[in-house]
């Protein structure tokens, strides 16, 4: 059974920076576009940023804009999330899947598209 592997979380002060890591043991990332999510207590999962199959296009939240950058490393089978500028309102469980359905991202992610989810990395922002 695949399971994404999600890595990188941690506790920083606002202003901060962090580098998630999505990993996939067993399973080749290339081909599908790759999402991350998050989950705060108390809501519901978001979307925050997506890849394309090709690399070529990325989509993000609102609230992510301007800060946070999606990547993708074919040779390491790894997409990765960098957030700069943490703020108080990005704490969560960060997770990442593969999206089953197109290799293209829509402006809004659609979940039930999304497949492999890992148990997340949690990321606290606090001074």
């Amino acid at each position: 059974q695949v399971q994404f592997v999600e890595s990188g979380g941690g506790l920083v002060q606002p202003g901060g920076s962090l580098r998630l890591s999505c990993a996939a043991p067993g399973f080749t990332l290339d081909g599908y576009a790759i999402g991350w999510f998050r989950r705060a207590p108390g809501k519901e999962r978001e979307g925050v940023s997506c890849i394309s199959n090709s690399g070529g296009s990325e989509t993000y939240a609102d609230s992510v804009k301007g800060r946070f950058s999606i990547s993708r490393d074919k040779a390491k089978n790894t997409v990765y999330l960098q957030m700069m500028d943490l703020k108080p309102e990005d704490p969560a469980v960060y997770y990442c899947a593969a999206n089953l359905m197109r290799a293209a991202c829509t402006a809004v992610a659609r979940t039930y598209e999304y497949a492999y989810w890992g148990q997340g990395t949690q990321v606290t922002v606090s001074s």
